[in-house]
């Protein structure tokens, strides 16, 4: 069994490359740049789009996963990527995924985690 520490790097490595990959991909629309933001000291991972479409400024973070508890949270995906079916598809169990973005009580009703 891995322990604590080997689990957490892998979990890292694991988001850290699913957000890169997903990175990749820009807008469709306007002059928009993708930017990853990794803070790995405090398990905290982001893709921000920012630019201008037409005379607007854009800046949203679109996908915000953190590891908390040996499980990753998933706070935010406002993309068409299932994260949550992606990180199982690169081997992290469903038990140690959490879909942060709905209460307990729906989380209960899910194939993940509640927390």
């Amino acid at each position: 069994m891995e322990g604590v520490t080997d689990k957490l790097n892998t979990y890292q490595q694991i988001v850290q490359q699913l957000l890169m990959e997903y990175a990749k991909s820009k807008p469709a629309y306007g002059e928009i740049e993708v930017e990853t933001i990794f803070d790995t000291q405090r398990n905290h991972y982001q893709i921000v789009h920012f630019g201008w479409h037409h005379q607007r400024w854009i800046h949203q973070g679109v996908i915000h996963l953190d590891i908390r508890n040996e499980k990753i949270w998933i706070f935010c995906n406002s993309t068409e990527h299932d994260v949550a079916e992606d990180l199982v598809n690169l081997g992290v169990p469903k038990q140690d995924i959490v879909l942060g973005f709905y209460p307990p009580f729906m989380r209960e009703m899910s194939d993940y985690a509640v927390g």
